[in-house]
């Protein structure tokens, strides 16, 4: 890829982002506090696992395309964590931290990065791998809204909880 195409790509996963950022914290402000130790299944994460990971795997990969490499870091939900405090700890850094990417040059967001052996893509390629991964475990977490007493928002269209408003 060359810094004219990662400037491009750059623009468009803005787009993108700016679009999914807001629906995902609806998504995470939707589980219940006393819900949070609830799981779909005995092998999933609890639904407070699932939001932290979503809220930090983002800081985590934005942190990580700035830096210009991948550091691994352990990930535990810190005891006494919240769903309200999940919510403004993404809403609080994650728009800052994108808010810095549009200043990387355009070789630098061109510069392949190498992610844990398993890949080796231009820094630029890994805000789509990371809306991807944002919105994979999103889904997971909306999927147990219903069965935890909770409403599902409208995520890409109205819901039957939150209809469509035209």
């Amino acid at each position: 890829m060359n810094p004219e195409q990662a400037v491009f790509l750059l623009h468009f996963l803005k787009g993108s982002h700016d679009f999914e950022m807001p629906v995902t914290a609806k998504v995470l402000g939707a589980v219940p506090e006393d819900q949070k130790g609830f799981k779909l299944d005995g092998k999933s994460k609890t639904a407070v696992e699932i939001a932290y990971h979503i809220a930090n795997a983002e800081a985590w990969f934005l942190k990580s395309v700035l830096a210009g490499e991948f550091p691994m870091e352990a990930e535990s939900v810190p005891e006494g964590t919240t769903i309200a405090s999940i919510v403004e700890n993404y809403n609080a850094t994650v728009p800052g931290l994108w808010a810095q990417v549009p200043a990387m040059s355009p070789e630098k967001l061109a510069t392949p990065l190498n992610f844990f052996g398993m890949f080796n893509m231009p820094a630029v390629a890994y805000l789509n791998f990371m809306l991807n991964h944002t919105i994979h475990h999103r889904g997971q977490l909306a999927a147990g809204l219903r069965p935890m007493g909770s409403k599902v928002p409208s995520i890409y269209g109205g819901s039957a909880d939150e209809p469509l408003k035209m």
